[in-house]
């Protein structure tokens, strides 16, 4: 099996951050104005992870299409996880963040203990791919809690989370470029894009009453929709051309 993970490039960074805020806006868009519910929309988002996990998972290589949708749909499940256990359950936002802190380093933990590496250049294996989705699950879900623990609880804001978050992403850049451990920067970035979508996303969509924008959750979502099937649509032609270019040359 080759291997089943894009290469980190900018653009990878671009569609991850504009899909965890699609994860942001998504949810709230089909639970309140198309009138689901919350039950409803935690059902509709689980049930199509499901599928399309299951196309991932039964792929033989990297597929942009399938891996960007399943990225997605995991952004909105584990926003929608975050959500239950704050919104219904009543559970502080410090408990969920150390929660969900404690479970995703248990992954890594135990990916490490198995697989003696992290690194996403080689999910070639179906456990290893299990584990890079568990841990991808639970980046959305910690990444949720601690956005809004920082920007709703500790009153940080919207615009303000969106440059505290980004200036992390930007140190944690730096320590890579000046050599850092490749595989500690790329985890600890991911799990701070999601905070930044957010915030980003609350900005945008959010009323001027509440320190947004006030584009709402269905322009922010449909614009940001928009540019995300465009660079996956990129990504899939030049892949297409890369391998026939490949077969050219074996013949």
């Amino acid at each position: 099996m080759l291997n089943k993970v894009p290469e980190v490039t900018f653009i990878f960074w671009v569609i991850k951050i504009m899909s965890t805020t699609v994860g942001e806006t998504g949810a709230d868009y089909l639970a309140v104005h198309v009138g689901l519910g919350v039950a409803a929309t935690d059902l509709l988002m689980a049930t199509l992870l499901f599928l399309a996990l299951s196309l991932q998972l039964r792929a033989r290589r990297y597929m942009p299409w399938i891996y960007w949708v399943t990225v997605v749909l995991v952004s909105i499940v584990g926003t929608q996880i975050t959500d239950f256990l704050t919104d219904k359950l009543e559970i502080s936002l410090y408990v969920s963040t150390s929660a969900f802190a404690v479970v995703l380093a248990a992954i890594f933990a135990t990916w490490y203990a198995v697989e003696r590496t992290l690194s996403i250049h080689t999910i070639i294996t179906k456990r290893r791919e299990l584990f890079y989705w568990a841990a991808i699950l639970f980046t959305f879900a910690l990444g949720t809690a601690a956005g809004d623990l920082a920007t709703e609880a500790l009153g940080l804001g919207f615009d303000a989370g969106v440059i505290a978050f980004g200036s992390l992403i930007a140190v944690i850049g730096a320590a890579y470029a000046l050599n850092g451990n490749a595989v500690l920067t790329f985890w600890l970035a991911y799990i701070l894009t999601r905070p930044l979508g957010a915030s980003l996303g609350d900005l945008l969509s959010q009323a001027r009453d509440y320190g947004g924008l006030g584009l709402g959750t269905i322009y922010t979502s449909l614009a940001f929709l928009t540019v995300i099937v465009a660079l996956v649509a990129r990504l899939t032609f030049e892949g297409d051309r890369s391998r026939k270019a490949e077969a050219l040359t074996s013949d």
